[in-house]
Formats: structure tokens, C-alpha cells, sequence
């Protein structure tokens, strides 16, 4: 059983969500605007977040700043149609996935059941990975380059760990989408242009003229020494 706040201003649409989240046997917490939301998750520390963009008091994309400040826990961001550029400044921010309103309960309960998994399934592995003066440490979910730390997310981790245990090999989005995200329909493809800007960002020296993770236009993505 996982907990799960959902913060969200339509008091309606909040209870349906945290009834049918209950109805699959997880617990369901609502706040119905920012502020009081933000203090429900640092107390509650929930296992997934449910976030509407537009909120009162304090906005869901501000929300999702400082939760990425101080935790990894899944976040799926609730989004207007008309509103596509919050959508990527929400992945840009931290947010792992987002659902268009208006929205079936399946398909909710879906991204749901994902986010869960792929969260419960993030198993630390034993090995160091080098390349360079970059070296990742698996089993302490450690980043190094020419010793000095490197702070990543659980995705930009992850995403990293793939294209290392690759090097030199082309990755299409699919597969990165796969092998990252895992088996999940509802994941855009474009998740994976924002990871990698993200990820470039931390571990390039130019990001504008990346050295380490390269585009392969009409291809994919491969790490290059």
C-alpha cells in the first residue's frame, strides 16, 4: 500500500481521484490548495504526489521546486490542454510524468500504478561504471567527474547508468524509454529530450556542445569517449 497526496483546488475532481486511489487499496491524502499542500507532504511524506499545476496560494509548478529540493518521491503533475509549456518546465523541474485534463480514471490509475513501480524498482547495483575522469559508483548511486561530485536526480541517474553500460552504441528514445521509464505506454518520448538536456547540463562542460552524450540525429542518443 502506497501513500499518495493529491493536491488539487477542485474539490471534486480531488475526491474522485482519492476514491478510486483507495478503491486500489492505497491510502489517499487531499489538499485543495498550494500552501496547505506543501505542509501536508513535508509532514505526510507521501509515497507519490498527485499535483495540479494551476493552485492557489502557491502554484503547483513552484510546488514541485521545492519538493525536488529535498526529495525523490514521484510526482505527476496535472495539466490543462492549453497549457503545454507548463508540461515541460514541469519535467524540467523534477516532475516524472503528466496527465491531461480532462482525464479517464483508467488511464490515472495507470500512470499510478507505473510511477509506483518504477520508483519501487530502482535496485542498487554493485558495479562501477567508468568513462574518462567520470566514474559511477552503482551501488552508492554516486556520480564523480575528475573527483568532484555530481548531483543527479533518480531519472538523470539512471538514464546515465544505461547510456555508460552502452557506450558507443546508438540508443533510440524507445529503448531509452524502456530501459529507464520501464514497460509504460503513457510515457512520452519527449521525457527523454528533457532528461538528457538535464543530465547534459551537470556533466558537460558546454551543454550547448556536449563532448559526453551525443545526439545522433534521426537516431537517438549514445555515450562517446
Amino acid at each position: 500500500m502506497a501513500k499518495i497526496l493529491i493536491i488539487e483546488d477542485e474539490a471534486k475532481l480531488a475526491d474522485i481521484l482519492a476514491y478510486n486511489i483507495r478503491e486500489e487499496g492505497h491510502e489517499a491524502l487531499v489538499a485543495l490548495d498550494g500552501l496547505a499542500g506543501l505542509e501536508k507532504f513535508r509532514c505526510e511524506q507521501p509515497d507519490l504526489l498527485i499535483l495540479d499545476l494551476m493552485l492557489p496560494g502557491i502554484d503547483g509548478l513552484e510546488i514541485c521546486r521545492l519538493v525536488r529540493r529535498d526529495s525523490d518521491v514521484p510526482i505527476i503533475m496535472l495539466t490543462a490542454k492549453s497549457r503545454e509549456l507548463d508540461k515541460v518546465v514541469g519535467l524540467e523541474l523534477g516532475a516524472d510524468d503528466y496527465v491531461t485534463k480532462p482525464f479517464s480514471m483508467v488511464e490515472m490509475l495507470a500512470r499510478i500504478k507505473a510511477a509506483l513501480r518504477r520508483s519501487n524498482a530502482q535496485v542498487r547495483r554493485s558495479s562501477v561504471l567508468r568513462a574518462e575522469d567520470l566514474e559511477m559508483d552503482v551501488a552508492r548511486h554516486m556520480v564523480t567527474i575528475d573527483g568532484g561530485t555530481i548531483d543527479l536526480r533518480p531519472k538523470e541517474f539512471e538514464l546515465l547508468r544505461v547510456l555508460l553500460e552502452n557506450k558507443t552504441r546508438v540508443l533510440d528514445r524507445t529503448t531509452l524509454l524502456q530501459r529507464v521509464w520501464g514497460e509504460d505506454e503513457y510515457i512520452d518520448a519527449g521525457t527523454v529530450d528533457v532528461h538528457v538536456r538535464r543530465l547534459r547540463e551537470k556533466i558537460e562542460t558546454d551543454p550547448a556542445h556536449p563532448a559526453r552524450v551525443l545526439t545522433i540525429r534521426g537516431l537517438g542518443y549514445k555515450y562517446a569517449e
